[in-house]
């Protein structure tokens, strides 16, 4: 098994599929909009270190988001880059496996921050009165701690069942980065047992999340609804509105390409709704929030 895992000592990033006279315009593109999403999140961190407004539970999950959005796009993007301008589409073994390492640990991490900004907002508008009780600093401390324990676990086992697979003849990945499904496909060994913890683990850090934000809208829909007013429905938007905007890039995205069936989707198109989740959402987040 060790020879066979290391007869491929990299793989090739076949990056994405542009014509090569549109490869500057496009370089252009992608470096602005990474700038933009690091430069826009680090402004966030800051205004929310120095504005004492902004010290409450919903910025405590927004620091850790925008925070958490830096390091998802650098974890891709740079590589798509170098790709991009100097042709050069290799990456180690071990290179490809940290990436996706980190690439499943900080989307984890994406939805489970996501999530308990959820809750949060449910628990502003469906219990105003008890909120500073029930969001306490030791309750949103323990949930961002949770969101790191769960996404860090889930991480580490699919590293670890993928570094015990063989990778033969073909090292071709036609993504920009070292997607997990990718790899699978490239594997000469079984992946049954890694099939099956991505589709468990996949119900636990993306659809369960995804579950528990409808049920909160839900009951913060609900909530209004009994109160209707033009006032209530107003605020409602405007704390529930941003957040919304994020849900629906970011797992709209994320269940197109994991959760809807191969056969109608294209490469091209899974490719898409990758840079929709990796690069689009965590650049639209500082803009989503500074309207908010």
């Amino acid at each position: 098994t060790v020879e066979n895992q290391s007869s491929v000592s990299e793989f090739l990033l076949l990056g994405i599929p542009i014509q090569s006279e549109q490869q500057g315009v496009f370089f252009a593109l992608f470096l602005g909009m990474y700038l933009t999403t690091v430069l826009g999140n680090l402004l966030i961190l800051l205004l929310i270190r120095l504005d004492s407004r902004l010290h409450n539970p919903m910025y405590f999950f927004l620091s850790h988001l925008a925070l958490t959005d830096i390091t998802f796009s650098s974890v891709t993007v740079p590589k798509m880059l170098v790709i991009m301008q100097t042709k050069r589409k290799s990456i180690p073994y071990a290179g490809c496996l940290s990436q996706t390492c980190f690439f499943i640990l900080l989307a984890d991490l994406d939805s489970f921050l996501i999530t308990t900004m959820a809750y949060d907002r449910y628990v502003a508008i469906c219990h105003p009165l008890h909120y500073t009780t029930i969001m306490s600093q030791s309750v949103c401390v323990t949930l961002v701690l949770g969101s790191w324990v769960i996404a860090c676990a889930c991480a580490l086992l699919h590293t670890l069942l993928l570094a015990q697979l063989s990778f033969c003849a073909d090292n071709t990945i036609p993504y920009f980065f070292c997607d997990l499904a990718a790899l699978l496909k490239l594997s000469c060994s079984d992946t049954s047992l890694n099939q099956l913890v991505i589709f468990t683990a996949g119900l636990t850090a993306i659809m369960l999340p995804f579950v528990c934000i409808l049920v909160s809208y839900g009951h913060i829909g609900a909530t209004i609804l009994r109160v209707p007013s033009a006032k209530g429905i107003c605020k409602a938007l405007s704390t529930c509105g941003s957040h919304l905007s994020v849900v629906t890039l970011y797992y709209g995205a994320i269940i197109g390409v994991y959760f809807l069936p191969s056969s109608n989707s294209t490469n091209d198109s899974n490719i898409i709704s990758s840079l929709m989740y990796t690069v689009v959402t965590p650049m639209l987040n500082p803009f989503i929030y500074s309207l908010r």
